[in-house]
C-alpha cells in the first residue's frame, strides 16, 4: 500500500494524526476535497490498515501516574509467551518494542509512584535482568510519521 499513498492521503494521515476527531466535512476542506472523497479515502486508508486505530491521548500526572520510566529488558529464554502475557495483564506498559543488540525488549512503563514502579520492575525481572531510566521530560512526543521527503 505504501506504493500507494499519494500527496492527498499523506495529508489526511498528517490531519488525522494531529486530531482523529476531525469531523470529515472539515478535513476535506483542509485538504480540498469534497466530504464523501475524504470519506472513501479515509475507509481505503483504514480498509488497507494504514490507519490502524483512534484513540485519545492522556495526561499521564493528571490521570495519577506521574512516573515515566524506560526499561530495556535482557530476556534470555525462548518462549516469549509468560511476558506477553504480564505486558497484556498489567496495563502500566504502554509500549513495548522487541529489540536487536544487547536488550531484547525495550518498554514505557508509567507508575503511581517510585514504590508502584518496584513491584512493575520485579515482576519484570523474572524474565531477565532489567536496566530501568526514569523520564524527566518528553521534548518531542509522539507525532506519527510524515510524508517522506
Amino acid at each position: 500500500m505504501a506504493e500507494n499513498i499519494d500527496a492527498t492521503d499523506w495529508s489526511i494521515l498528517t490531519e488525522l494524526q494531529r486530531d482523529g476527531r476531525i469531523p470529515l466535512t472539515e478535513l476535506g476542506r483542509r485538504v480540498s476535497l469534497s466530504a464523501s472523497a475524504t470519506t472513501e479515502r479515509v475507509k481505503r486508508l483504514e480498509t488497507a490498515g494504514v490507519i490502524t486505530g483512534y484513540r485519545a491521548e492522556v495526561d499521564l500526572v493528571k490521570a495519577g501516574f506521574p512516573i515515566l520510566a524506560v526499561v530495556r529488558l535482557k530476556y534470555p529464554g525462548s518462549q516469549h509467551q509468560p511476558l506477553h502475557r504480564l505486558l497484556d495483564e498489567r496495563h502500566e506498559f504502554l509500549e513495548c518494542l522487541r529489540t536487536t543488540g544487547d536488550d531484547c525488549y525495550v518498554l514505557k512503563a508509567t507508575a503511581t509512584s517510585m514504590a508502584h514502579l518496584e513491584q512493575l520492575i520485579d515482576e519484570l525481572a523474572q524474565f531477565g535482568s532489567t536496566t530501568t531510566n526514569l523520564v524527566y521530560s518528553q521534548p518531542l512526543p509522539y507525532r506519527g510519521p510524515q510524508a517522506p521527503s
